[in-house]
């Protein structure tokens, strides 16, 4: 999954984008409302949740979040500020805002309330996902080949998820670097296929199904 984070306070961004990564999201930062929206807006597709301030440069929180919801985007949006009245809460809930949470916050509310954002996305996406004798348990992260549970790293894992939602379809590197890896990954590098080669043989004679299109990109076969 991958968020964007608005934050205008470096040192709780930087704390935050950490955190969030050591639980598996990719993380992209912005720091003014006028250059997330237009991250938003030129990247609607790529970001699962947007978590965003009120109080920024440029452009405050609540009109990045009207702006963006008069475009007809959906990605689900939690607000982030240090307001802590009623009024201000119905304000950013009625600019578009999915849900609501007030400076100072525990980190572990914080996860709560994205994977409560997460489980009703634009498109319903299932915590169980079937290939086969594959079976990828999005909620637990676990994943089982007739049933027997197999061991792997959260990137190895982050890659076959991604795949397996996609199943089929040709996902080239470069896709797989801007969804699971920073934007500014080196898309030279040869990690993508790595953990493609370390995916096949953890997942042993099924391996197969996970197939390279040669100069292009991946695939889940069916």
């Amino acid at each position: 999954m991958k968020l964007l984070l608005v934050e205008d306070n470096k040192k709780l961004s930087a704390s935050l984008k950490q955190g969030l990564e050591q639980e598996g999201y990719t993380v992209d930062c912005a720091f003014d409302g006028a250059i997330a929206e237009r991250q938003i807006l030129m990247n609607a597709s790529a970001y699962d949740l947007v978590i965003l301030d009120i109080m920024l440069p440029e452009k405050d929180g609540l009109t990045v979040c009207a702006d963006v919801r008069k475009k007809d985007i959906i990605i689900p949006i939690l607000m982030l500020t240090a307001r802590d009245t009623t009024e201000n809460t119905i304000e950013g809930l009625n600019a578009g805002a999915d849900d609501y949470i007030i400076k100072p916050f525990a980190f572990e509310e914080l996860l709560a309330r994205i994977r409560t954002l997460l489980r009703r996305p634009k498109i319903l996406l299932p915590d169980t996902i079937q290939h086969g004798p594959i079976t990828l348990n999005a909620h637990t992260k676990e994943v089982c080949i007739s049933g027997n549970p197999i061991a792997l790293t959260l990137r190895e894992y982050t890659i076959l998820e991604y795949l397996m939602r996609h199943p089929g379809q040709i996902i080239s590197r470069d896709q797989i670097i801007s969804n699971i890896w920073k934007h500014d990954f080196d898309s030279f590098s040869n990690v993508v296929d790595v953990h493609i080669k370390n995916l096949r043989k953890k997942l042993g004679t099924y391996g197969k199904h996970l197939q390279t299109i040669r100069g292009i990109g991946y695939t889940m076969a069916h």
